[in-house]
């Protein structure tokens, strides 16, 4: 089916898999290239289409990972790759059908996070020029507006501390996402597959204040020292009693005053001149932390409540529109990785699709 190496030239359409930790990372060359040892990279014969082995990887990455070997870490040799055993429809053109479904679902994927992210850019430029160039109003600061700290415009709280053992690896039913870092992208926003332990709901029945809602705006509080990267970053929930709080997350959330709302929140905690200052005043060890404290003093400019509400009239909108693209994002990844495994092993008649 396919021809294997590990650095040397690699035309267009090879498939790159990550074969040493972490393994299972899939990619197709968009140009001619050259790998290192990390991967083992996939040439299709003539009678393969590249994308169905794209799809065909992603399918057996567990069964793929599963067989690595290693004490320090564990690796997927040449040899291994070549003698995994898949099962290929013989005709291309029945591949081609597989691989045209779920890369249809994950164009659409692509195309709401582009559109998010251009979303996302007018409200961070649009808040540059109102808040920190003062554009509209010749310049300068008006004189009805404040300097005042956090704490006067959001309500601040840092997560809760779990006990270890009472948290889940798996999901299951009638569980809380606990939300942690790994949820908070750098330079801010939320990462919606960031989960990684999940805590049942008949526990939290004394922790509804941890239990996060729309428009709630997380920040990271801890990074390493000699790699800060989401240092006080903040990611916007999208949903509602889904997840619960992990602690070294501050959890915040618009308390309305003089018509504050979310999304100035959210573009001020990832603005430069807001993040430069905060992280300037973060406790240094091996870690940077941020004390709650010293996230509620920071100061911010509070404009007049004519402008904020003239504000979120602009940007509650986009960000909006960014929430249900998520939550869109989010039922398409479930129909895709429903369908993946039907699609692979046949269950699913194709026969019928038009390309």
């Amino acid at each position: 089916m396919y021809q294997s190496c590990s650095t040397q030239i690699m035309p267009k359409n090879s498939i790159l898999f990550s074969s040493r930790a972490p393994i299972g990372y899939v990619a197709i060359a968009d140009n001619d290239l050259c790998t290192n040892q990390g991967f083992k990279s996939v040439v299709p014969n003539d009678n393969i289409n590249p994308l169905f082995v794209y799809y065909l990887l992603k399918f057996n990455k567990d069964k793929i990972e599963g067989l690595g070997s290693g004490t320090t870490f564990k690796e997927v040799s040449g040899t291994t790759m070549k003698n995994v055993i898949v099962k290929v429809p013989e005709t291309i053109e029945e591949q081609r059908r597989i691989s045209s479904i779920l890369d249809a679902i994950d164009k659409k994927i692509e195309l709401n996070q582009e559109i998010n992210n251009n979303l996302e850019q007018q409200a961070q430029l649009l808040f540059k020029s109102w808040f920190v160039d003062f554009e509209p109003f010749n310049g300068s600061i008006p004189s009805d507006w404040e300097v005042v700290p956090l704490e006067k415009i959001v309500d601040f709280q840092n997560g809760y501390a779990f006990k270890s053992k009472e948290l889940l690896n798996e999901p299951s039913s009638d569980c809380y996402q606990v939300f942690k870092q790994g949820h908070i992208s750098r330079g801010g926003g939320f990462i919606p597959d960031g989960t990684k332990s999940w805590y049942p709901k008949r526990l939290a029945s004394k922790l509804e204040r941890f239990v996060l809602k729309k428009g709630d705006i997380l920040m990271a509080m801890t990074d390493m020292k000699d790699n800060v990267a989401i240092l006080g970053n903040t990611a916007i929930m999208p949903f509602d009693n889904e997840y619960i709080v992990n602690q070294r997350v501050g959890h915040i959330r618009a308390n309305g005053y003089k018509g504050i709302t979310y999304p100035f929140i959210y573009l001020l905690t990832n603005s430069t001149n807001f993040l430069t200052n905060l992280r300037s005043r973060a406790n240094s060890g091996v870690q940077v932390n941020l004390s709650s404290t010293e996230i509620k003093v920071s100061q911010t400019v509070l404009p007049s409540e004519k402008v904020n509400m003239a504000f979120s009239e602009i940007t509650l909108p986009m960000f909006e529109a960014i929430i249900s693209n998520q939550l869109e994002n989010q039922q398409l990844a479930q129909l895709r990785d429903t369908l993946l495994p039907k699609l692979m092993s046949g269950e699913l008649d194709v026969s019928n699709i038009v390309l």
